[in-house]
C-alpha cells in the first residue's frame, strides 16, 4: 500500500466526524470533571456532621473548608507545566488517582487537623485534574466544535456537585458522613483503571514533542484510516512561534497581555461566584427576607452553569472574547440590580436566576477560551495557571464580602461592589481581544 507523505493531524481531525473514539475520550473527561464537582462539594455536605461528632464550633471548620481551595490552586499551578513536559495522560491519571486515594483516607480522619491535611492533598489532585481534562478534550476536538464540546464537558462539575448533594442526603443518615468520602474516593480510583486502559496521549502533544511516529499513527488511525498510510505528521499552530514551552511560552511577549487578561477575568469571575455562594443567604436575610426565602433564592444562583453549552456554540460561531465579555457585562448589570430589588421578591427571583446564568456561564466558558488561546507547547500550563489564579479569586471573594460587611456597606453597596468585578472581567477580555487582534502568525511542526 502506498503511503501518504505527510498528514496534518488537526486537519485530519477537522475533516472527520466526532466519532466513537473521541466520544469515549469525552466520556472519560466528563466523568473526571463530574468527580471533581462531587469531591469539591463533599466537605460542605459533611460539615454539619463534623460539628456534631467532633464537638466543633463553626470557626473551627474554616481551615478544613479552605484547605481544598488552596490545594486546588497549588495543584493547578504545578500540574500545568508538568503536563506540557511529561504529557497530558500521565498527569491526568496521576491526579485522578491522587484525589481518589486522599478522599478515601479522609474518611478515616480522627481529628480536624488530619482532615485539613488530607483535604489539601485532595485539592491538589482536583486542581490538576480539571485543566488536564480541558486540555485533553480540546486537543482531540475539531476546531469548529472545540468551545461547544469543552463547555459541555465542564457541565459535569455542577452535575457532580448536585449528585453529591443527593447522595449525601441519603448516605449520611444511613451510613454516616465518612461514607460520602469513601464513595467520593473509590469512584475516581476505579475510573483511574479505565483511564489507564483506554485514555490515549494527546497526538498534538506527541507531535510537538517529537514522539515516535508509530504511536501517533496508531492513535489517529482510530479517527481515520487515512492516518494509517502516513509516515510523517505535521501540526499547524495558528499562533505566534516563541521557541518556548510551558510557563515560558505563557509569559512570552506575544502572549503576556492575553495571559494577564485571562487571569484577571478568571480571578474576578470566580470572586463573584464564591462571594455570592458563601454570602448571599446571609445578605438576603439581613436585607429583611426570611431564612427560608433567603436560602431558596440563593440556591438559584449556582444553577446557571449549563448555559455554558449555548455560550460555547456562540464562541464557535462568533468572536469568543466578545461573547464572554458580553456575558460578564450583562452579569455586572444584573448583579447591580440584585442590590436594588431586595425588597421586591417577585423581581429578585428572576434577576438572581439571570445573574447566575450569566456569571456561571461566562466563568465556565473561560476554560475553552484559554485552551484555544495557547498553542500545544503551552496549552496545559496556560489552562492550568488560569484556573489556579482563579482559585485565589474564589478565596478572595469570601474575604471581600466579610470586609464590606465589617465596613458597614449597605446591601446595595455590597452588590454594586461585586458588580464592579463583573465589569473588570468584561474589560479584561476586551483588552485581550484588542491585543490578540494585533498579533497574527502561524507555524508548523513536522516529525
Amino acid at each position: 500500500m502506498k503511503r501518504a507523505s505527510v498528514v496534518d493531524a488537526q486537519k485530519l481531525i477537522n475533516e472527520h466526524p466526532f466519532g466513537r473514539f473521541q466520544r469515549l475520550i469525552f466520556f472519560m473527561c466528563f466523568v473526571i470533571v463530574m468527580l471533581d464537582g462531587f469531591d469539591t462539594a463533599a466537605i460542605g455536605f459533611i460539615a454539619p456532621s463534623l460539628l456534631t461528632e467532633w464537638h466543633l464550633s463553626r470557626p473551627d471548620l474554616v481551615p478544613v473548608l479552605s484547605a481544598a481551595l488552596f490545594g486546588l490552586a497549588f495543584g493547578a499551578l504545578v500540574s500545568g507545566p508538568l503536563s506540557d513536559r511529561i504529557g497530558r495522560r500521565s498527569l491526568m491519571v496521576g491526579s485522578v488517582l491522587l484525589f481518589g486515594v486522599a478522599c478515601v483516607m479522609s474518611a478515616f480522619s480522627t481529628s480536624i487537623g488530619q482532615l485539613t491535611v488530607l483535604r489539601f492533598m485532595t485539592g491538589i489532585g482536583l486542581g490538576a485534574a480539571m485543566p488536564g481534562a480541558v486540555t485533553m478534550m480540546d486537543e482531540f476536538c475539531p476546531t469548529r466544535r472545540r468551545a461547544t464540546v469543552t463547555s459541555l464537558m465542564c457541565c459535569g462539575f455542577p452535575l457532580g456537585a448536585a449528585l453529591g448533594g443527593l447522595l449525601a442526603a441519603w448516605l449520611i443518615p444511613h451510613a454516616g458522613w465518612r461514607s460520602v468520602l469513601i464513595v467520593g474516593g473509590i469512584a475516581p480510583i476505579l475510573h483511574t483503571a479505565l483511564l489507564l486502559l483506554r485514555m490515549p496521549e494527546s497526538v498534538r502533544f506527541m507531535i510537538a514533542n517529537g514522539k515516535p511516529v508509530a504511536r501517533i499513527r496508531a492513535i489517529l488511525a482510530r479517527i481515520s484510516e487515512e492516518a494509517g498510510n502516513a509516515h510523517r505528521f505535521v501540526l499547524t499552530e495558528n499562533a505566534p512561534e516563541t521557541g518556548d514551552k510551558g510557563l515560558g511560552l505563557v509569559l512570552s511577549r506575544p502572549y503576556i497581555v492575553g495571559t494577564l487578561m485571562l487571569w484577571l477575568a478568571a480571578f474576578t469571575g470566580l470572586l463573584i461566584i464564591y462571594a455570592l455562594i458563601n454570602w448571599m443567604p446571609i445578605l438576603l436575610r439581613d436585607a429583611g427576607l426570611s431564612q427560608k426565602s433567603a436560602t431558596l433564592i440563593s440556591a438559584l444562583f449556582p444553577l446557571g452553569g449549563v448555559g455554558a453549552v449555548l455560550c460555547g456554540a456562540l464562541m464557535d460561531r462568533f468572536n469568543a472574547n466578545l461573547v464572554i465579555a458580553t456575558c460578564y457585562a450583562l452579569a455586572a448589570v444584573s448583579l447591580f440590580c440584585i442590590g436594588a430589588t431586595a425588597a421586591h421578591v417577585g423581581l429578585l427571583v428572576p434577576i438572581v436566576v439571570v445573574s447566575g446564568v450569566l456569571t456561571n456561564t461566562a466563568q465556565a466558558s473561560m476554560n475553552a477560551l484559554a485552551a484555544a488561546f495557547y498553542p500545544t507547547e503551552g496549552r496545559g500550563t496556560g489552562v492550568a495557571w488560569m484556573l489556579g489564579i482563579a482559585r485565589f479569586g474564589g478565596i478572595a471573594g469570601s474575604f471581600l464580602v466579610a470586609e464590606l460587611v465589617r465596613w458597614h456597606f449597605t446591601f446595595v453597596g455590597v452588590f454594586a461592589t461585586i458588580a464592579v468585578a463583573g465589569a473588570l472581567s468584561c474589560i479584561a477580555l476586551l483588552v485581550k481581544q484588542f491585543a490578540s487582534s494585533r498579533v497574527t502568525a502561524s507555524y508548523a511542526i513536522t516529525i
